[in-house]
Order: C-alpha cells, then structure tokens, then sequence
C-alpha cells in the first residue's frame, strides 16, 4: 500500500466484490501467475484457485495473456476479496475469526508484500 489505509482499501474491494459476477475485470499488468502463486500459498485448499491456478500457469506457458477476468473468478480466488469468507486464509496470514476485513486485508497485503514464492 503505497497510499491510504486498509479500511479505505478495504472498502474499495467491498464495492468492487459487489459487481456482478459475470462483470469483466480489466488490470493494467499481467501479474496474475505470481498473484496465483501467492494465493495458493494462503489457500491451498480452495478448488476454484487450484483449477484457475492451473489454467493461468499452461496460459502463461504458451504465452498467452490471462486478463481479463470475470469478477466472479476473482471473488471464488483472490485473497484479498476472500479473507472475510476464509477460513484458511485467516489462519494462513494470522488472523482471528473476531478481525474486521480491513484488518485481515491489511495481513493478507503483508504477506503478499515479503511472499517470495
């Protein structure tokens, strides 16, 4: 987090988490092979991320781009709009089943930032 606080941040994703599934999410980088690497490190249990996971690294192997994506995609796989709703991600960073979401995303955002997977 460059600026801002994990309750703004936190509060963005919630609106965000809101659009509809089948709403297309356009990033400005292909960063979702590393982000696939991390999410599997805080939720290895989740079949949706195993199963994208997968398809992101063969993508990524033949060379093809894997943004966009749906936000229902992003709401079944990525941590940081799932930490609220998981379990294992909540135990993975440290968090307690009583933190608010900002406080779990701001763990989440933690790991990310020293993950070196």
């Amino acid at each position: 987090m460059f600026e801002g606080t994990p309750e703004q941040f936190w509060a963005t994703l919630q609106r965000l988490r809101d659009l509809p599934d089948d709403t297309t999410i356009y990033c400005a980088h292909e960063y979702t092979e590393s982000n696939a690497r991390f999410a599997m490190s805080v939720e290895p249990g989740n079949p949706e991320l195993v199963r994208r996971t997968e398809e992101i690294m063969a993508k990524r192997a033949r060379g093809e781009p894997t943004v966009p994506s749906l936000m229902g995609e992003e709401k079944a796989t990525n941590p940081f709009l799932r930490g609220d709703v998981s379990e294992e991600i909540r135990k993975s960073v440290g968090a307690s089943d009583q933190e608010d979401g900002a406080s779990i995303f701001y763990k989440i955002r933690l790991g990310k930032d020293s993950f070196r997977g």
